[in-house]
């Protein structure tokens, strides 16, 4: 858009027949309150996508839901956790006391706080990473680059607000995957299936793992582009709207600290539950979606009521198994301190890195838009 609006011609070339990438709002045939498959919610009451979104203002996320986590086969209030011990979302304003190598992970001090299991589980769903793989230094760095604010909060009409805000006006051709990339000095061509495509610079926003399994090829790409690309991968995610021919009692969000299915959520008087599932709780859930059956396992011990309500639709995102993501979002992984600025860095005058991993700070919308205004900074400095 920023390209666009200093009279520069720009393509868009989405590998899918949608644009959003992923952010991915399901929208209930009945017009019921919209789902989010992909991106969850707004962080921050300071976030910069308010200017983006002009009058539609904050709504507070998950509708007053009451939380529980799912404990030992209970059902349990989430406060519990606190009269158990440290919470887990607790344990990161603890880490500065904490004495460890630049480059430890969080595995040793953090699985004993609390309930056995309980830290690790709520780290995998909130960090897509196991313990072991989540960098303590990176943690916390990305959380002092974070500058949003407080809260959680949704989007009037979903966050597919924003994608609609964002491409509006732009020459975006869904459909054309880039298989390769080819770059020298007077440009850049993008070979897809559609034909090629010639320009004298291009934006790369897919995720790194793409370009590393070869899913994109970008042949002359240097050795510390590569390199930055293997420091920076995605956790495992996969995400439903799964519609139940009953409506829900009550609205309530459970914490499964089992590791059976990530974070459940439904509304009071709504048919749709919604999966968040990452790391091993994406796998199960990824196998019980392929199936009613499996479906009805899956909800049964978070939400009870589920139990004698057919399902009548699911809607998936596995991301996981997306060919142009391959997972959830990027996380900040042992060994990967200044993997994300050096991914960020031009290549040759002709090629931009932008994107959730090339920002710093959590993974996050406003990180890959700041990321993307960036890029666009760049180029528009160079002409």
């Amino acid at each position: 858009m920023k390209l666009c609006n200093r009279g520069l011609s720009v393509v868009v070339l989405e590998a899918r027949d949608r644009v959003g990438g992923r952010i991915r709002t399901f929208l209930p045939p009945d017009g019921g309150p919209p789902a989010e498959l992909g991106a969850q919610v707004v962080h921050g009451d300071a976030n910069p996508l308010w200017k983006l979104l002009g009058e539609l203002g904050p709504v507070s996320a998950h509708r007053q839901a009451t939380p529980r986590v799912l404990l030992s086969g209970k059902l349990l209030h989430i406060g519990v956790l606190t009269r158990l011990g440290i919470p887990p979302w607790a344990l990161e304003s603890r880490l500065p006391a904490v004495d460890e190598p630049v480059q430890a992970s969080l595995s040793e001090w953090g699985a004993s706080a609390g309930p056995p299991g309980v830290a690790a589980e709520w780290f995998r769903q909130n960090w897509a990473a196991d313990p072991g793989d989540l960098s303590a230094a990176g943690l916390l760095a990305a959380r002092a680059a974070d500058r949003s604010g407080t809260g959680e909060y949704d989007v009037e009409g979903g966050l597919r607000t924003i994608v609609d805000k964002l491409a509006a006006g732009l020459d975006i051709r869904t459909g054309t995957p880039v298989r390769e990339l080819t770059f020298g000095p007077g440009g850049v061509t993008a070979h897809t299936s559609s034909g090629a495509f010639t320009a004298g610079r291009a934006v790369i926003t897919v995720p790194p793992p793409v370009i590393t399994s070869g899913r994109l090829a970008i042949p002359g790409l240097p050795d510390r582009k590569l390199a930055a690309a293997g420091r920076l991968p995605l956790g495992d995610g996969c995400c439903a709207v799964v519609t139940l021919s009953a409506p829900a009692p009550d609205s309530s969000l459970v914490f499964d600290a089992t590791g059976g299915a990530g974070f459940v959520r439904c509304l009071r008087g709504r048919p749709e539950v919604v999966v968040v599932a990452k790391g091993p709780a994406a796998v199960r859930a990824r196998a019980a979606l392929a199936e009613p059956a499996g479906v009805s396992g899956l909800l049964a011990d978070a939400l009870p009521w589920t139990a004698g309500a057919a399902v009548t639709g699911i809607e998936l995102a596995d991301w996981g198994a997306d060919e142009w993501i391959g997972g959830s979002f990027t996380y900040p992984a042992v060994g990967s301190a200044g993997a994300a600025a050096a991914w960020a860095e031009p290549v040759g005058g002709t090629l931009y890195f932008a994107g959730e991993a090339a920002a710093p700070g959590p993974a996050s919308v406003q990180g890959a838009m700041a990321s993307g205004a960036e890029a666009a900074n760049r180029i528009m400095e160079e002409l």
